[in-house]
């Protein structure tokens, strides 16, 4: 060990509960370091599996790769966590410079002609070989990542596709940061007593806490958190406020200067399909979608289509009521984007006498946080138990040792839930750590990051249904990590398909609103009081209400996904006036946008992650709507024996199967979009 591995803190061993990094000695001084030491000892490591004198076995080679670069995910997987949960200028700086260099660095693995031919050769053996199921799947999965990456190509090619990805990774790596710096940089003043009408203490509340938090010299702001902009265009009664905070909220990425990611767009869309093209494939859609349950991209049309045309129908019967709400109030207006979620508030009100006010008044973010957390017992036999000493990240932070029906540890879990500038925007689930078994057992550290409004201090944070909804979401996720119990740490949790992986979080939703989780859980924060039955059946009986709306707007912005990356678009064209043209051709309603405008687009954007991949929200909507009716059939939402099969072929079982295999191991059968329809109540016009 050298002396500059003595004095960072990344490189030593952890003796620290759990495992965690030991934060309180980390500073970003040493992520540099630790880098490149990382990256040096990847690199030896690699060039010792490359480079055997033995004949490639599955041992030699595949698990050799499998355990090598130790340090390097360490290393890596502290630093990104906290360069979307914490970060500072200084964070960003070594992000825009180490993204392309990691790049580079896996980059020469999968171009090394030497590893290749050992990774081939035991490929091209597997029949012969005496593997399981889930060596399998690995050697499987090694090779395909291999041949994705171009290893099969010619040194030309290669060189291409290499330049291309680390030209991709700078790019995602600054549209991110600039969606941040945009969100960091506004703020709506709330200046005069009036500028609070109509807004519920809730609001009041976390525009207060934000002006506190940002050290403001006004009173109350109203940020681009979407837990403070949703619910100020939904309450504020004054339009030429809405239609400023609105305005400032789908600019991000596009006002010009530094920040501005329409340039991004342009070039990333260009080398997305250059990549794709020296791949061998017509598209980057056809690429990516090659790779996932859809396989194809007619598939994801036929099924976006689908839903298409009767969320559009249903929007626009939306739109004419809330036309009507608002002339019934003497306002003679179009409905504009910003002026949607406050008549359809009203609207809601009207039809369902629901009050937001009063639904948030019986989901405190603790007793959510309870909620989700006993489901999860009920259904998989795990516990929570809060630890209060840990170092952490972040005084916010929060952390629960996790343990299965024997009381053993499995896992801990860590739950970072309040907006800060700091933080991307957005909802998320990560990790310090996977869990595997080999080459010895490793407990996962699974984190849920959320941008919930904090509440003014000495006062509980109160949810509203969308985010008790958006927690259970993410926590879904987390029991993928969580629970996951597989050998090979590159299969745990959520390794599987784009378009499955969202199964287990939209599934988890489903048990938000279980009446037995309602009845123990959704107490009045200062009464104790449980939520009224009556107020229950309003929140049911309003579920399906403004779903033309909230599917149009999801919709739009995975249609446009689509285009991007198919042989539509020209890159020379511009492309916010493509995106404008896909959704005039869609015949997206005059007052509903994109859910995400392409400039701050980060699923698709800020990364490959999502990219021609936004669709699985409902590619796996179709699934957790069928697996949810699994429950139902049997009479009991947690049965056990269904929740068991659950538990064992989609919670716990990592990517040791192809979406399709396990969603059949667990159901028997694969569903059709009826049931997805039925759901967002859109069945009567699917004909």
């Amino acid at each position: 060990m050298t002396s500059d591995t003595q004095a960072n803190p990344l490189l030593q061993d952890w003796s620290t509960p759990f495992g965690l990094p030991p934060f309180s000695a980390i500073s970003t001084d040493h992520y540099k370091d630790a880098f490149e030491q990382a990256l040096t000892a990847h690199r030896a490591e690699i060039d010792a599996i490359a480079n055997a004198q033995d004949a490639a076995t599955f041992e030699n080679t595949i698990l050799a790769l499998e355990v090598a670069g130790e340090k390097l995910t360490r290393v890596g997987t502290t630093f990104w966590v906290l360069s979307g949960a914490h970060t500072n200028p200084y964070m960003q700086g070594l992000e825009r410079e180490f993204a392309p260099k990691v790049t580079a660095h896996m980059n020469t693995i999968t171009s090394n002609q030497s590893l290749f031919a050992r990774i081939d050769a035991v490929n091209a053996a597997a029949d012969t070989l005496d593997l399981n199921a889930e060596q399998k799947q690995l050697l499987k999965r090694t090779h395909r990542s291999f041949v994705r990456a171009g290893a099969q190509l010619d040194a030309q090619n290669k060189k291409k596709l290499n330049e291309i990805t680390e030209r991709l990774s700078e790019l995602g790596t600054q549209f991110s940061q600039n969606v941040l710096a945009d969100e960091n940089d506004y703020q709506l003043a709330l200046t005069k007593p009036e500028d609070l009408e109509g807004l519920p203490a809730f609001l009041v509340d976390a525009a207060a806490a934000a002006a506190k938090e940002r050290e403001a010299d006004v009173s109350h702001v109203i940020t681009l958190s979407r837990s403070l902009i949703e619910p100020f265009l939904t309450f504020s009664p004054h339009r030429h406020l809405r239609e400023q905070a609105y305005k400032a909220w789908a600019a991000r990425g596009q006002k010009g200067g530094d920040t501005d990611n329409r340039a991004i767009i342009s070039e990333t869309l260009r080398l997305r399909q250059e990549r794709a093209q020296v791949l061998g494939f017509t598209d980057f859609a056809a690429f990516k979608l090659d790779n996932t349950m859809a396989k194809t991209p007619a598939a994801v049309d036929e099924l976006l289509s689908t839903v298409w045309r009767p969320a559009v129908s249903a929007a626009n019967s939306e739109c004419q009521r809330l036309t009507d709400a608002a002339r019934n109030e003497g306002q003679n207006i179009e409905i504009e984007p910003w002026d949607w979620r406050y008549y359809a508030e009203k609207v809601r009100q009207a039809d369902y006498a629901l009050d937001e006010s009063e639904i948030k008044a019986y989901l405190p973010l603790d007793q959510v946080i309870a909620a989700a957390f006993d489901t999860a017992s009920r259904l998989f036999g795990v516990t929570f138990d809060e630890q209060t000493n840990l170092d952490l990240y972040h005084p916010d932070v929060r952390a629960w040792k996790v343990s299965n029906a024997d009381g053993q540890d499995i896992a801990l879990f860590v739950g970072d839930y309040f907006a800060r500038s700091s933080k991307r925007s957005g909802a998320w689930m990560t990790a310090f750590r996977g869990q595997r078994k080999h080459p010895e057992a490793q407990r996962p550290i699974i984190l849920n990051i959320m941008n919930f409004a904090k509440a003014e201090e000495g006062k509980p944070t109160l949810l509203s249904f969308d985010d008790a909804r958006t927690l259970f979401h993410e926590f879904g996720h987390g029991l993928q990590g969580l629970l996951s119990d597989v050998t090979y740490g590159s299969l745990s949790g959520t390794s599987v398909e784009r378009d499955f992986v969202e199964l287990p979080s939209q599934l988890y939703e489903h048990w938000l609103e279980a009446d037995e989780v309602l009845a123990k859980f959704a107490k009045h924060h200062e009464t104790g009081a449980a939520m009224p039955g009556e107020l229950i059946n309003k929140i049911k009986a309003a579920q399906n209400f403004n779903q033309g709306f909230a599917t149009v707007e999801y919709l739009a912005s995975a249609l446009v996904d689509m285009a991007f990356h198919s042989p539509r678009y020209d890159s020379s064209t511009d492309p916010i006036a493509f995106q404008d043209k896909v959704l005039t051709d869609l015949g997206l309603p005059k007052a509903i946008k994109m859910r995400h405008q392409s400039p701050h687009f980060q699923h698709v954007f800020s990364g490959d992650g999502y990219s021609a991949g936004y669709y699985s929200y409902m590619w796996s909507e179709v699934l957790d709507a069928d697996a949810f009716t699994a429950f139902e059939e049997t009479g009991n939402v947690f049965d056990p024996a269904m929740a068991e099969k659950l538990k064992t072929f989609i919670y716990s079982a990592g990517g040791q199967r192809d979406g399709g295999d396990a969603y059949l191991a667990f159901r028997g059968k694969m569903p059709t979009p009826e049931g997805l329809l039925r759901q967002r109540g859109l069945i009567e016009d699917a004909a």
